[in-house]
């Protein structure tokens, strides 16, 4: 007996395979590549975090605060975006 998650999922599959929609498997060497690209904007959020917050230290006024922490949120959305383009890149490759 298949569950309602299993049913679903081979009614989606159904569905793309009528739109025309193929499912490729992703191959080693893209696997490969998308854990590089990972690991890479991991170091950078982790960095642009530890920057934020050695900023943060020296800064006492709410609105310098609050300016900075707008900053980092858009930088950290800036790297999250670019990290999630090259994935995709790589498993449309």
């Amino acid at each position: 007996m298949k569950t309602s998650y299993e049913l679903a999922m081979e009614r989606l599959k159904k569905k793309d395979e009528e739109s025309g929609i193929a499912a490729t498997p992703i191959t080693d060497a893209q696997k490969a590549q998308i854990a590089e690209i990972r690991n890479f904007y991991e170091a950078k959020l982790a960095e642009a975090q530890v920057m934020h917050h050695s900023k943060l230290k020296t800064v006492f006024e709410p609105g310098e605060r609050e300016t900075l922490e707008q900053a980092y949120r858009r930088e950290r959305e800036r790297l999250s975006d670019e990290r999630d383009r090259k994935i995709e890149k790589v498993r449309r490759a």
